[in-house]
């Protein structure tokens, strides 16, 4: 198991070199951030964790689209297929793609190390458009 290390957050999190790399961009493709997460961490939290702007309305509960990524195909690939609710979820989602998935629902394994989330251009939330959550 590597060696970790922890961050501001209290989360204990991979040393640098030995996490699974995420690459966020934002709708045009430029770079974000490259951060480095757990197995196991899925895509919203190590966004809200590194301050990446990843809405996640319902807080990882698969009751809205706000943390839709649009992922590589071939990282896309390898994940299991989504949900029926999370498929329920996406037909609402802004911009959806082929390879589109709620963050909250792609969890980070060693295959998918260097894995980039792009974000879309806009998000759509018939629910609480406008409000951000705040942690409980």
């Amino acid at each position: 198991m590597p060696a970790r290390v922890l961050t501001r957050h209290g989360i204990e999190r991979p040393a640098p070199g030995t996490g699974i790399k995420v690459h966020f961009k934002d709708s045009k493709g430029a770079l974000i951030k490259t951060v480095e997460a757990n197995e196991g961490d899925n895509i919203l939290e190590v966004a809200h964790e590194h301050d990446v702007d990843l809405e996640g309305a319902c807080e990882g509960s698969v009751a809205c689209s706000t943390c839709h990524v649009i992922l590589p195909v071939e990282f896309y690939n390898q994940l299991p297929e989504p949900e029926d609710d999370e498929n329920d979820m996406l037909d609402m989602a802004f911009g959806l793609t082929d390879t589109s998935r709620l963050g909250c629902q792609v969890k980070l394994t060693r295959a998918l190390d260097g894995i980039t989330a792009t974000l879309p251009a806009a998000t759509r939330n018939m629910f609480v458009d406008g409000v951000k959550p705040t942690k409980h």
